[in-house]
């Protein structure tokens, strides 16, 4: 081990998440890489958690931190549908998330996007990033991957959109972040809802579009030694 590495140094933490609204619901997308440092602690973890029936969210930051809040917003929302004997709207959930991310802010790491269906507003996707603000938007990004899909989303994303063309959008701008951002990678998990309920979708990373300078997938490391390597462009 290297003499100057300082292993008490914070670790940088990435992933890519995406809220994404569309005629009729919303569909949340990530991909699956935890990762301490450089080291990928977990390939194929799950950042999208589910809330209630209707209202999930999706994680980003550190993941302990992430998943204490998920958890105690969780539990809230079970006292409150008891007490008042409906769900919760996507309001009220994304509103339990920003009390618990604003009145603890100097201690968590955390960014969260919040969305659902109910049957009051429709489909919702609110932002709260680090600091607790919360934001109400028509599709919202975060995690060190969102920093290369701010231009994407601004020319791809429509209002109206089909949910087909949604969930298209969201996978193809996560396989995006994950080629061009080293913290995000493995799969992509989305989730739709709508009146009709909640859809999990996987898409396994050898399924997904290759982008500028990106291998084919190989089985073995041969593999790739053998492949014939491109020459350069002549430029005249």
């Amino acid at each position: 081990m290297a003499s100057d590495m300082d292993l008490n140094a914070p670790h940088s933490m990435g992933t890519t998440i995406i809220g994404v609204t569309y005629n009729g619901g919303v569909v949340l997308g990530a991909d699956s890489r935890t990762s301490t440092g450089v080291y990928v602690a977990n390939r194929a973890s799950d950042k999208i958690t589910q809330l209630t029936d209707n209202v999930y969210v999706c994680r980003s930051g550190s993941a302990a931190d992430s998943q204490v809040v998920s958890d105690y917003v969780r539990y809230f929302l079970h006292q409150h549908t008891i007490q008042l004997g409906q769900p919760a709207t996507v309001k009220v959930c994304a509103n339990l998330v920003r009390l618990l991310s604003y009145g603890n802010k100097n201690m968590l790491e955390t960014g969260l996007i919040v969305g659902g269906w109910d049957k009051y507003e429709g489909g919702k996707i609110y932002g709260i990033p680090l600091g607790g603000t919360l934001l109400e938007l028509p599709f919202t990004i975060g995690g060190s991957g969102s920093s290369y899909l701010y231009g994407f989303f601004d020319q791809a994303w429509k209002e109206g959109m089909t949910k087909d063309e949604a969930e298209q959008l969201v996978v193809k701008a996560v396989s995006l972040a994950i080629a061009r951002d080293g913290a995000s990678g493995g799969v992509v998990r989305t989730v739709v809802i709508n009146s009709e309920g909640v859809t999990r979708n996987y898409y396994p990373g050898d399924k997904l579009p290759l982008w500028h300078e990106e291998l084919e997938p190989q089985n073995s490391l041969l593999d790739i030694l053998n492949t014939a390597i491109p020459e350069p462009m002549n430029i005249q």
